[in-house]
């Protein structure tokens, strides 16, 4: 049973191709971390947090480095493509591989079409009716535009990995080159010393932002790329050796170019070409000022430098390079991730069908592109969506110090040729340092994040569960459908979601919509446990920890610092103050890790693949489709026709 569950599970892994070398990994990740975040997040984590923003970018590099080595050693033992939605399947099961998984998918189809706007909104210095006032796109100019780059990000992906990763290459040391140049330029011939402490100090706005800035400043939307070696691993050369080297390398480098670019972009501010007020840090990003749309490139302009006034129109090149670098990019990483889900079963399996030319999942890339392009309809602008997307994303990386350790006890016998020294230490570090990041976000940002999440659950009862055969088709059909529709309703009165503008539920309120909320995702969870036989049960049971950690997560949001109550209708003697809110989100996630390692499990995947002795999947000879007779374990399936050209 094992052996067949493997076959059938890593069936599409083997006809990928294997191509990639630890440099084209490095680059690919790379690639991911130097986009629209070195052209944008400079101005909108200074006008958070001030000069404090440097610090800002340091301690979001250190708690992504932690995240980022507990995943080291899991995708050096197991590399796979899709590997972040498919970790946590392997550990806990489906349903709480499902949650994790859908989010992560919110925030993979999205970054691509976030960095189309990137480069549209640096095209409007030059091209004007593309962008209003309020940083949006505007129809039919600056949607087309979007579009149009979408699809140019579709054809470098479908043309295969070979090209993907040598024509990356080349962009990503174009990438590197421009912000080098940059930083060098500024600090020595525009370097403006008073900027870092005669308006207000160092931290002009208090030392709370500096840590706010980290989720909310496109910080962390930057170092998100580090993801992306992890992402293509079943399609390197020597994946168990070089996805880790490319995972960590890509962390410290992109630490060290992001804080010499704050600290040359904080220096370099001319205050009254920006147009706005001496040391008025906050209006830095507004729309009022003159440099929101285009921040490096009025820098420079405004710099009365001839040599950094000609390197500017190098930036306007540059600005459409580096986020097109990232877009064609993530676009591969959101169609790896529709893939992943499919293999593990929570989407079709259509969704792997590999091209026989290219051996790329072509229809995966498809729905990537489709699904990315609806996000150019009229939505906030980048520096309201970043928050948002790093929020989704980060939330699934709470799995990287969990999947660790139970990985060591469940698939103790696979090889690592990576292993995290002082795992016991810096796995629930890498935990809490993800979860810290989800709670600096700030309550708005988390409220909508959820309701996006929770907001598939029926999907979940009603494809995965009856496949697997865990409950009753009708059964699974009315509960979702039920959910669903009181879902809806609730998030409309709640008024986060579902609304262009947020509302703010004073204390007594929000307390009657959180009872409701939990009510509906412990009732949900709980029938869902009656339905189910005994295999779903156990899943559903291994998922608990998580439940309780989104919930917990989202009341201490909205008491806590960085939320709604005690600043906004509500008295502030009901809100935790900073910083015993960063205490309290410890205690909880320290909770919610130790049960969720205790609620870990041997699945039936991670026994066929540990049953298999290695972590790594065969790969099909030449001419042949699906497993081999040795990979497999068994006799060969008879050969299925692979779609795509």
């Amino acid at each position: 049973m094992a052996v067949a569950a493997k076959r059938d599970y890593e069936a599409s892994d083997r006809k990928l191709d294997r191509h990639m070398s630890v440099w084209q990994l490095f680059f690919l990740s790379m690639g991911g971390i130097i986009g629209s975040g070195w052209l944008f997040a400079a101005i909108a984590s200074a006008s958070l947090a001030g000069p404090g923003a440097i610090l800002s970018w340091v301690v979001g590099g250190v708690l992504v480095l932690f995240v980022a080595l507990n995943y080291a050693e899991v995708a050096g033992m197991m590399p796979r493509s899709g590997a972040i939605v498919r970790y946590p399947h392997l550990t806990h099961g489906g349903y709480t591989g499902f949650i994790l998984g859908w989010t992560y998918l919110l925030s993979a189809v999205t970054v691509p079409a976030i960095e189309a706007e990137a480069v549209v909104t640096y095209a409007s210095s030059y091209i004007h009716g593309i962008v209003n006032s309020s940083s949006e796109l505007t129809w039919p100019g600056g949607i087309l535009f979007g579009i149009g780059l979408m699809i140019l990000f579709f054809i470098i992906n479908y043309v295969g990995i070979r090209f993907l990763s040598q024509f990356n290459a080349f962009v990503t040391g174009w990438k590197f080159v421009i912000p080098g140049l940059t930083i060098i330029f500024l600090l020595v011939l525009d370097l403006h010393t008073k900027n870092f402490g005669s308006y207000g100090g160092f931290f002009p706005l208090g030392t709370q932002p500096v840590l706010g800035a980290v989720a909310s400043g496109g910080i962390v939307f930057s170092y998100l790329g580090f993801r992306q070696a992890l992402d293509f691993g079943g399609e390197a050369r020597n994946p168990q050796r070089d996805v880790p080297i490319a995972t960590i390398a890509s962390v410290l480098a992109g630490m060290v170019l992001y804080v010499l670019l704050q600290v040359a972009f904080t220096g370099g501010i001319n205050w009254g070409f920006f147009h706005v007020q001496v040391g008025d840090w906050a209006k830095l990003a507004a729309s009022g000022s003159a440099a929101a749309d285009a921040p490096f490139y009025v820098l420079m302009k405004g710099s009365g430098t001839a040599l950094l006034g000609g390197f500017a129109t190098i930036l306007l090149i540059d600005a459409f390079i580096s986020p097109t670098g990232t877009g064609y990019v993530y676009l591969g990483t959101s169609s790896r991730t529709v893939y992943g889900m499919s293999v593990v079963g929570y989407l079709p399996n259509w969704f792997q069908g590999i091209t026989a030319r290219f051996k790329i999942p072509w229809l995966a890339l498809v729905a990537s592109t489709v699904v990315g392009c609806l996000f150019f309809l009229p939505l906030p602008s980048w520096y309201e969506l970043v928050g948002i997307i790093s929020s989704a994303t980060v939330l699934t990386y709470i799995m990287g110090g969990i999947g660790l350790p139970i990985l060591r006890r469940t698939a103790g016998s696979l090889t690592r040729p990576f292993r995290l020294w002082g795992a016991e230490v810096l796995a629930p570090i890498g935990f809490l340092g993800a979860a810290l990041i989800v709670y600096w976000a700030g309550f708005f940002t988390l409220a909508i994040v959820f309701a996006g999440v929770f907001v598939a659950l029926p999907i979940f009862v009603w494809f995965y569960a009856p496949s697997r055969g865990w409950i009753n088709p009708a059964s699974g059909g009315v509960l979702g459908l039920v959910f669903l529709v009181l879902w809806i309703i609730v998030q409309r009165w709640g008024g986060y979601a579902l609304t262009a503008t947020p509302a703010t539920l004073p204390h007594p309120q929000f307390g009657v919509f959180y009872f409701v909320t939990i009510c509906m995702i412990v009732g949900f969870t709980g029938a869902l446990w009656y339905l189910s036989n005994e295999e779903g049960r156990k899943a559903v049971s291994s998922t608990w920890w998580l439940i309780f950690f989104l919930l917990a997560m989202f009341a201490i949001s909205y008491y806590g610092a960085y939320g709604a109550a005690g600043t906004v209708g509500a008295p502030k003697t009901v809100g935790i103050p900073f910083p015993a809110d960063i205490l309290v989100v410890i205690m909880v996630s320290l909770l919610a890790y130790g049960w969720a390692v205790h609620s870990g499990y041997e699945t039936e995947e991670i026994a066929a693949i540990v049953l298999s002795g290695s972590g790594l999947v065969a790969q099909d000879p030449i001419g042949q489709v699906g497993p081999t007779p040795q990979a497999a374990g068994g006799s060969a399936p008879s050969p299925t026709p692979s779609p795509g050209g």
